[in-house]
């Protein structure tokens, strides 16, 4: 496991299109997943520690933010040749168990991850109702093998101004978690 942070992909950039299919293979694009207050862009994955910590929580405020009209989407962008633990067939019933409610998709030429400069899981993006960045970083200051506890306060900040049509207060920091895992010549030369 290497541990990196986010690479902050500067506030106001357009949020990048995708079409990426969920384990039944419906596909969702960036429309689709998209609610009418904005859109929060989650890399995530199966078996990182840090996403484990917080998968439970984030199930809860999730659907919070759903019902205010923020729009979520879970990208799993991992390599599942080297890591199987993230395939498709494995992500519905992981979903399940955390009680996500939102679409888990699968980004398996991590064209996405490329796009949003995703370098960890976690790793948020949030969007206003214009798709336009409005926050980028960790979820809380909650990590495995601490005891600080999981409550997503920094992302739901984000989220409520969003909501509000307010800028995000405050220092938004960088998320950190396991690396994105890679293909072969998929590399991005940003990493690392």
């Amino acid at each position: 496991m290497v541990t990196v942070g986010s690479t902050m992909l500067p506030l106001g950039t357009e949020a990048p299109r995708f079409a990426l299919p969920d384990p039944a293979g419906k596909l969702w694009t960036l429309d689709d997943a998209a609610g009418p207050a904005g859109l929060l862009v989650a890399f995530v994955c199966n078996h990182c520690p840090y996403v484990r910590h917080i998968a439970p929580r984030l199930g809860v405020t999730a659907a919070e933010w759903i019902a205010a009209g923020i729009g979520v989407i879970g990208v799993n962008s991992n390599d599942t040749n080297s890591y199987p633990e993230d395939r498709p067939e494995r992500m519905e019933s992981q979903a399940a168990e955390w009680n996500w409610t939102f679409p888990y998709v699968s980004d398996e030429d991590q064209s996405a991850a490329l796009a949003y400069r995703a370098a960890c899981t976690p790793d948020f993006f949030l969007f206003d109702a214009e798709r336009r960045l409005a926050y980028r970083g960790r979820f809380d200051a909650a990590r495995p093998r601490q005891d600080t506890p999981v409550t997503g306060v920094e992302l739901d900040a984000a989220v409520r101004a969003v909501l509000a049509g307010e800028p995000v207060a405050g220092d938004q920091v960088p998320s950190i978690g396991c690396n994105i895992k890679w293909a072969a010549g998929n590399e991005p030369s940003w990493f690392g």
